[in-house]
């Protein structure tokens, strides 16, 4: 699993922490820190924390070349 964070959007809610504290944490008041590749048993915790991201800053298996990140999707 591959994940990326984009420091540029994110404005430190912390949802993702409390969501999935294995792959991200908070350091200080408002730093983020995040594991670019967690395990893949925290596939679902960190898919329901870049949903709960409010400024859609988490991408999560990005492919290169398309818009929407994989494995996100529920048909």
């Amino acid at each position: 699993m591959k994940l990326v964070v984009d420091l540029s959007r994110c404005q430190g809610y912390a949802q993702c922490a409390f969501l999935a504290p294995d792959a991200f944490r908070m350091h200080g008041e408002e730093a983020l820190m995040y594991d670019p590749n967690p395990d893949d048993a925290q596939r679902e915790r960190v898919l329901r924390a870049a949903a709960a991201c409010p400024l859609q800053a988490i991408l999560v298996d990005q492919v290169e070349g398309q818009g929407a990140p994989v494995g996100t999707s529920r048909s």
